[in-house]
């Protein structure tokens, strides 16, 4: 019987050992919320040294995954913004965010792989997207990323304008400018240009925050080659811009577009620089990334300092991330 005790003792103090991990293992919330914010800077390394040490298991693991997968997202390193989420969603099956960056993850990847490969990945992304809105019906992300892939992918795994169309009656309910903004994209794949700005310009009347929402419209204009009222909408997004104390991404969006156009550098150079320099930056829009394009206009401005020195600054917030990935030279 003593022999038994004995037994009982030590088999009590390993399992009482045992739960001492599980314990420490509950990760700071004040370390995740300096991670989101240097994720939202564009801070790419700091965020990763802040995450990277972390658990991956215990409370908040989930949480630290999305975020990882957030920042490798911003890196354009798809695979690992693939796995990160992957394991986010695991830890966390109940959590619709996780599930929408797990598609948008596998959709970038998808856009990238072999014809076979995007075809299962597709299948994935939808399956994600799906199961986000599933989990909350009311998140305008992830309605309008759901009601985007509908609206792109072909019916063979599972996309149709018919469902894209039944996610934009959704999203009247919950966010009218995106739903204006997902029928004028759907308009646009069925070139019915008519409809198309129509529904984007009233995406602009019904937005708190119409700055982005003329980004949208200029965007349709230079798809129909419709130069001056594509830079007029741009003009009028900066000006949505001033007025507004939360833009969000519409001025590095509009810089975008003039970059993409070879039109007007001085004001998207100048649109970058209001972006940098305000309280709206955002992961939609690294400020690295803001800045490899700034410090490439300033070359065409004729200011090789001003290019380095953005250049520099690009480079000590995320040295993983190489300027040749950006599409927008």
């Amino acid at each position: 019987m003593r022999r038994i005790a004995q037994v009982a003792l030590l088999l009590v103090a390993h399992l009482a050992i045992a739960a001492f991990p599980i314990v420490f293992a509950q990760i700071p919330a004040v370390t995740l919320k300096l991670a989101f914010d240097a994720l939202q800077a564009g801070e790419a390394d700091k965020a990763l040294a802040l995450l990277t040490p972390l658990p991956t298991s215990g409370q908040g693991a989930a949480q630290t995954q999305n975020l990882i997968c957030r920042v490798q997202f911003t890196l354009q390193q798809w695979d690992l913004a693939v796995k990160a989420c992957d394991l986010a969603v695991h830890l966390d099956p109940t959590n619709a965010i996780d599930h929408m960056w797990l598609g948008r993850a596998l959709g970038e990847k998808a856009s990238r792989a072999s014809f076979l490969s995007a075809y299962s990945l597709s299948k994935r992304v939808r399956s994600e997207f799906e199961e986000a809105v599933r989990l909350d019906p009311r998140s305008a992300d992830a309605l309008s990323d759901l009601g985007e892939f509908y609206k792109d992918a072909p019916g063979i795994v599972g996309g149709g304008t018919d469902k894209a169309e039944a996610i934009a009656a959704q999203l009247d309910k919950v966010d009218p400018a995106k739903a204006y903004d997902l029928r004028g994209s759907i308009a646009v794949s069925r070139k019915d240009y008519v409809s198309a700005e129509r529904d984007f310009k009233q995406s602009i009347a019904v937005s708190p925050h119409p700055a982005q929402q003329w980004t949208r419209l200029a965007n349709f204009y230079r798809g129909r080659q419709r130069w001056d009222e594509m830079e007029a909408a741009i003009r009028n997004c900066v000006s949505a811009a001033a007025r507004d104390k939360h833009p969000g991404v519409a001025l590095y969006d509009g810089a975008g577009i003039l970059i993409e156009t070879s039109r007007d550098p001085a004001l998207a150079a100048k649109m970058l620089e209001d972006y940098l320099a305000g309280l709206s930056k955002s992961e939609e829009a690294p400020a690295f990334i803001a800045r490899v394009r700034l410090a490439r206009l300033k070359q065409q401005l004729g200011d090789p300092d001003g290019a380095k020195r953005e250049f520099a600054a690009a480079a000590t917030m995320a040295r993983e991330y190489n300027p040749a990935q950006d599409s927008k030279h």
